[in-house]
């Protein structure tokens, strides 16, 4: 059974990593015009700002695409040299940056590198007409980083260096997700535990939740995973790691075609779930589809939830239950040609938990997409 740790009050111990919540994610993509463009019409960002040449940057050019509390940053190279021609070419579009929202940048820096953590920027201070940002990172798992970002002190539209896209974007068509509400990380054999030790002992998290293989296994796969929470929730890390199974699983996929440990998926979270995936589907966004036989034992294993069952089909949306209320959730197939990364769109109805009612139809879905790639 899943584990859920005894200290769950935010505030039951000093934070020495207080985190305000995500600030922004950085992809590194192979066309970030063109990426851009996709995420504005099919999940409905906006461009808000964007620095390349004509900005005075040279080696890159990024697009900040924004939709209430989510901040997306894509970045592609302008030349075949450098790192994040390197990353493109190695892992494809994948993210790059988890950058998190403090108060004091120098601080997270000093507090997590003294523990431990390989520093990736040391803490600098960035400026214009509009302010100050101050802003360090640490490595973590694969290539990945997490910048600290302290921006109490600047009113631009993103960092020094960007400039603002005049608004309103006439190619976006907001669907109204809200915030992210957790992203995953895949890691390779006998990893997990590894990287769980490191958000405890560098970053102060705890851990929220833990399934073995026994929680989340079909009759081909298994993995196993840790979900770590930073001390006021607004962070939640799941780390997975692949489990013995009779076939490939899609944590092995994931870090055979990304090449190493990576981020897996991006939750994000809306108020009328049935409203946002009615519409990202007609705007191109594919998702996993699961049996009907899934919807007719549903409200059996649930009880009773607001949402008519018949739409929940319609749609393909996956509910489960927990001791303080209920989720809804859907997972988007790949958004790239490498299947790595993905989407979940998540509804809390009370509900803390990840949905592990529905491990086992989501992940005999994922399956059967594994078997068309010809990659289970």
């Amino acid at each position: 059974m899943p584990q859920l740790a005894a200290e769950h009050t935010p505030d039951t111990v000093k934070d020495f990593l207080p985190i305000n919540g995500t600030d922004y994610v950085e992809f590194y993509v192979g066309n970030a015009k063109q990426a851009s463009y996709f995420y504005r019409a099919a999940f409905g960002m906006s461009l808000v700002g964007y620095a390349g040449p004509e900005t005075g940057m040279r080696d890159r050019a990024s697009y900040v695409l924004q939709q209430n509390k989510i901040r997306f940053v894509l970045t592609t190279p302008l030349r075949p040299e450098g790192f994040v021609a390197d990353h493109v070419y190695k892992h494809g579009d994948g993210v790059r940056d988890i950058a998190l929202w403090v108060d004091d940048a120098e601080s997270a820096w000093r507090e997590t590198t003294s523990r431990g953590a390989v520093s990736v920027r040391k803490p600098e201070v960035l400026r214009d007409d509009h302010g100050e940002v101050k802003i360090a990172a640490i490595q973590i798992y694969g290539d990945t980083i997490h910048s600290f970002v302290e921006r109490r002190n600047y009113g631009g539209v993103f960092l020094p260096g960007f400039v603002a896209v005049g608004q309103p974007d006439p190619v976006a068509r907001p669907v109204g997700l809200l915030v992210v509400d957790h992203m995953v990380g895949n890691v390779g054999w006998g990893e997990m535990n590894t990287w769980v030790e490191f958000y405890e002992k560098v970053m102060g998290f705890r851990m929220f939740k833990s399934f073995d293989d026994k929680d989340i296994s079909t009759e081909y796969t298994a993995l196993m995973s840790k979900v770590m929470s930073n001390g006021n929730e607004r962070i939640k890390f799941p780390i997975n790691e692949p489990a013995q199974g009779k076939k490939k699983s899609q944590i092995e996929e994931y870090v055979e075609f990304y090449r190493g440990a990576g981020v897996q998926h991006i939750a994000l979270l809306t108020g009328d779930i049935l409203r946002t995936v009615a519409q990202l589907r007609d705007q191109g966004v594919e998702f996993l589809r699961v049996p009907t036989t899934y919807y007719q034992e549903l409200q059996g294993r649930v009880g009773k939830i607001d949402e008519p069952v018949d739409k929940l089909a319609e749609l393909g949306i996956l509910v489960d239950r927990d001791e303080d209320g209920y989720l809804l959730q859907i997972f988007t197939k790949p958004v790239e040609d490498r299947p790595t990364v993905f989407y979940e769109i998540i509804q809390r109805k009370g509900a803390r938990s990840f949905g592990k009612g529905n491990f086992k139809a989501l992940f005999e879905a994922i399956e059967r997409e594994q078997a068309a790639r010809g990659n289970l």
